[in-house]
């Protein structure tokens, strides 16, 4: 494959954008400026957030943070792009529940202002545990924390797993089923497949994601249990801390319908994801953090719903990030950054992890 330039997450020229949201801002505060637009240290893969300070005497906010769907120039993560899901579903937290979500300003559902879809929110202030390089990783505020700091963070970030999931009312949460038929867990299963389905579309299929959809279906729960509104992305890598107590909770574009253990597998595993990196790299990470057992534990106390089927949640967190990672290097591949191996496989950088759950030996090896 030639040899091509590191790939962009997006193609957008932060001047041009400046001056197009300045105009589009205009319409609603005349005389309005945008100043200071840049992305964050953490920028993602998927919808991109940019920051900017709003300059105008009327302003609701002046520090504002610009949410607009992802550059299908670049390849994008999802084939979709909702933004004005990702806004209803945050005006509607706010509203329900005292879950700390920045306050929603403007929805523009129209591409034409800044060439896709997008919203204005108030910036979150705080510090964020970091996923380059991950906070398990030494030098970094959560790594170089006391215990009964991590502890502190670690109880505060299940209560709002918990308060989400009791104070929402479930039936408001229903708009976010998708499609198909069946309970919201199979229907949450069936839009990963089509997920899946999408990203391995002309390319190389991965034998061990299709491994571990099959154990899903060998080992669906037997109780499923309610629905409630899921986060999606719940993640401390994804909250804003003020100190050690969350202050924003951000990423609301995986929000789903779903059984709590949804949210629960997935805060599971994408720690132990980082810590199993950290782990293979010779450093000792941060095993008392996000233990399994404490997650569970901690969830039931708040919330008088004793988690189940967590090997099942755990494993299913696993194979939706799989999902993921697979498009993210086929995207690579795109680019000319990397080339498709025999094995795709290979492009999984958890493979191993994912390959112990469907084997059944992945926990038994870990202490929580």
């Amino acid at each position: 494959m030639a040899t091509a330039p590191r790939p962009r997450t997006t193609t957008r020229d932060p001047e041009e954008l400046a001056a197009r949201l300045t105009g589009w801002l205009g319409a609603r505060l005349p005389g309005a400026r945008v100043s200071g637009l840049a992305a964050p240290a953490s920028n993602g893969m998927s919808s991109e957030t940019l920051l900017f300070d709003l300059e105008h005497p009327d302003a609701p906010v002046r520090g504002c943070a610009l949410r607009l769907a992802a550059d299908p120039a670049a390849y994008t993560v999802f084939p979709v792009y909702d933004m004005a899901r990702q806004h209803r579903v945050m005006e509607l937290v706010a509203a329900r529940t005292d879950v700390p979500v920045p306050r929603v300003l403007w929805l523009e559902e129209d591409p034409a202002p800044l060439g896709a879809p997008f919203f204005v929110m108030a910036r979150a202030e705080g510090r964020v545990p970091p996923d380059v390089m991950p906070y398990t990783y030494e030098g970094n505020w959560l790594h170089a924390a006391t215990d009964a700091q991590r502890a502190l963070l670690e109880a505060e970030s299940v209560g709002v797993l918990a308060r989400l999931h009791d104070q929402f009312p479930a039936r408001e949460a229903e708009f976010l089923l998708p499609g198909g038929e069946g309970s919201p867990l199979r229907r949450h299963v069936d839009a990963q497949r089509s997920y899946y389905a999408w990203v391995v579309d002309g390319l190389p299929p991965s034998p061990l994601i299709e491994a571990a959809f099959a154990w899903l279906e060998d080992h669906w729960p037997a109780d499923e249990g309610p629905a409630v509104l899921g986060w999606g992305d719940a993640r401390i890598g994804n909250i804003v801390y003020d100190g050690f107590v969350p202050a924003a909770v951000l990423d609301w574009e995986m929000a789903a319908c779903a059984p709590r253990e949804v949210d629960l597998g997935w805060t599971v595993y994408l720690h132990r994801f980082f810590q199993d990196l950290t782990v293979g790299f010779g450093q000792p990470g941060l095993p008392d953090l996000l233990r399994r057992d404490a997650v569970e534990r901690r969830y039931a106390e708040l919330t008088g719903h004793v988690p189940r089927d967590m090997d099942f949640h755990t494993l299913y967190a696993a194979l939706r990030h799989a999902i993921v990672m697979l498009r993210i290097a086929y995207r690579q591949a795109h680019f000319g950054e990397v080339e498709v191996p025999e094995d795709p496989d290979r492009l999984i950088l958890h493979r191993a992890s994912l390959a112990a759950m469907v084997r059944g030996t992945y926990w038994p090896g870990v202490t929580g």
